[in-house]
């Protein structure tokens, strides 16, 4: 069933698959953003207004996800991601080099494209990346309740939602996007439902497979870069996990988010002390933003 079209943005055709990508603004570097796993383009909406307004912006779904054509199968390889996305940007006409900002499962992406291609980054912004050594930070009770909800969750995934859970969800997903332009917010959260299994399975690989290709990759580039660590309250992470369990893993967080912008001489870090993992783009959108003008300024003068 061909995908639907997206309320903003356009379809840009990659090795026989459509891609949804949304720009934005003038000028450069382009600022392209990587979404979380479970999350779409239009959900940093918002961030990529304020964006287009220093410098071009770039929104997409990567294959499988919001309106883009599924991949051949998920999860997939991050040196498949990163492919995908360097033929896209090509494809769009949109020149680098760029600046990355990848958020959670995005910051892996964002991270591998700058290992690989050097030359085509000229900065990183990481929002609460995933970091490959977390698990082995943990204490061992995190990663066996990590093990039993995961187990839980593939459980809950082979039943199929009641009509009654779907509207409700669907209620909820419009209260959320409430402040999205109307012509957004409803198909925003009618693809949200149309798409949570495939999206879902992106991050299935995270530890097997994606992890092991950022150990092996080549060293962070000397580029601008800053991490921000989200350290609020957060209702999923919440949910997850325990309240002893969760302050260690935020702790092993921490600490490896500050090792990471210290990969590069020109490297910050910063604690956001008031914002969740999923939504730090909206719940601190003034920290995101001053973390991007400062790189902008540090990649246009360097």
């Amino acid at each position: 069933m061909p995908v639907p079209q997206p309320p903003l943005g356009r379809h840009v055709a990659v090795d026989g698959r459509q891609l949804m990508l949304y720009r934005s603004g003038s000028g450069g570097p382009p600022v392209v953003v990587l979404a979380g796993a479970g999350m779409m383009s239009l959900d940093y909406l918002g961030l990529h207004e304020r964006i287009a307004e220093r410098t071009t912006s770039v929104l997409h779904d990567r294959a499988g996800t919001g309106w883009s054509e599924g991949a051949d199968a998920l999860p997939r390889t991050a040196a498949e991601v990163v492919g995908e996305l360097r033929v896209l940007l090509r494809e769009a006409g949109v020149p680098g080099p760029y600046l990355l900002v990848g958020h959670s499962l995005g910051g892996a992406y964002a991270r591998h494209y700058a290992r690989l291609h050097p030359a085509e980054v000229a900065g990183l912004l990481l929002l609460d990346p995933f970091h490959e050594d977390l698990w082995r930070r943990v204490p061992q009770a995190a990663r066996d309740h990590l093990d039993a909800m995961t187990a839980q969750l593939d459980r809950q995934q082979q039943t199929e939602p009641t009509e009654a859970q779907l509207a409700a969800a669907h209620a909820q997903l419009l209260v959320h996007f409430a402040a999205w332009p109307d012509a957004v917010r409803g198909p925003l959260a009618d693809r949200h439902l149309a798409t949570y299994r495939t999206a879902g399975r992106e991050s299935e690989n995270l530890y097997e497979q994606v992890a092991g290709e950022l150990r092996a990759a080549p060293a962070t580039p000397d580029v601008p870069l800053t991490v921000l660590t989200a350290a609020g309250d957060d209702p999923t992470q919440a949910a997850l996990w325990p309240a002893a369990l969760l302050g260690e893993v935020a702790e092993a967080k921490r600490t490896l988010h500050a090792e990471l912008a210290a990969e590069s001489p020109r490297g910050t870090h910063h604690v956001l002390d008031d914002a969740g993992h999923g939504w730090l783009h909206t719940e601190r959108p003034d920290a995101v933003l001053d973390a991007l003008d400062d790189l902008l300024r540090a990649v246009t003068h360097p």
